[in-house]
């Protein structure tokens, strides 16, 4: 069988060629062809507006989704945590990296006796947001929008007392500063710190490729704080963390999750330890707990007001 070369689609942010180069070098040392081919996506064009006021859930992923289905790339590189829950008709996941540091981390100019006071806070994350207020109701909060590097440029520019970022992201392109303190309190995204390859569901070559690049153990994390995300039915903007461990010494997953009022005054949260053979309904069972402790009417409150 004559090998194809992988063409690689990304976005061009410098954080995402990093990504897009590191799928690379592992399929190249499989002994994979591969080009990299990058596209700009609206998510990057369309700085001006919040996020969920674009009213897309995949902002970031829709052009690659397009190229893909369109035959111009193979494969594409995301940050998982920007992939929606349902990925369009004929592209499925086909590799979950093993995953980073999962934290967010509060980058700040040098003094944090802000954090005592009032403040400004940066962050284009409603999550970031309403955790932030939960924890600090007398700070303002800003939206913070643009690749990481645009982002860290504004925090400069700005008179912000500080903005929260994903360690990974920052620690991927040796952007993590001095000035950082790790926010262990807020409950992640679902799946940040892990990268996803997805490619078509025909394309068995590609597929049996990406095969060799999963990391097991932070597929089945990823997958159920994913599935929890989806069963809360929150799309990419509600306020939602989520997080499982696996715990290699008990064999058990831990699991945390959390929902939140736009605002941080509400907030909704399980813990649950769990024996690993029941990973695959954990992220469901949790988000029922949730929705049933109060979660329904919370969630419907949220899609209210973001509809506005």
């Amino acid at each position: 069988m004559t090998q194809k070369t992988i063409r690689i689609g990304t976005r061009d942010s410098e954080l995402a060629l990093w990504q897009a180069h590191t799928v690379q070098k592992q399929l190249n040392d499989l002994g994979y062809k591969t080009e990299i081919i990058a596209v700009k996506s609206q998510g990057d064009i369309i700085l001006d507006k919040p996020l969920y006021e674009l009213g897309i859930t995949g902002i970031f992923t829709k052009t690659l989704d397009l190229a893909m289905i369109n035959g111009q790339v193979d494969i594409a590189v995301h940050s998982m945590k920007d992939v929606p829950t349902a990925l369009p008709n004929g592209i499925v996941q086909a590799a979950v990296l093993e995953r980073a540091n999962i934290l967010d981390v509060l980058v700040h100019k040098g003094n944090i006796d802000f954090l005592e006071s009032d403040a400004t806070i940066a962050t284009g994350s409603l999550r970031r947001q309403a955790q932030w207020w939960h924890k600090y109701p007398n700070h303002t909060v800003v939206d913070l929008r643009g690749n990481v590097n645009t982002r860290m440029q504004k925090v400069q520019d700005n008179d912000w007392h500080g903005a929260v970022f994903a360690a990974a992201g920052l620690e991927r392109i040796n952007l993590k500063p001095e000035n950082c303190i790790n926010l262990d309190w807020m409950i992640p995204a679902p799946a940040q710190g892990a990268m996803v390859v997805v490619a078509m569901a025909d394309d068995d070559f590609t597929l049996d490729a990406l095969s060799q690049l999963n990391h097991i153990e932070t597929e089945i994390c990823t997958y159920i704080e994913r599935q929890f995300l989806r069963t809360l039915e929150g799309g990419c903007t509600a306020p939602i963390g989520a997080i499982a461990k696996y715990n290699e010494k008990e064999d058990t997953l831990d699991f945390k999750g959390v929902l939140l009022s736009v605002d941080g005054k509400q907030k909704i949260e399980v813990e649950k330890i769990v024996a690993i053979t029941e990973w695959k309904k954990l992220g469901f069972h949790a988000a029922q707990e949730i929705l049933n402790n109060g979660g329904t009417e919370l969630m419907a409150e949220i899609k209210k007001m973001l509809k506005k």
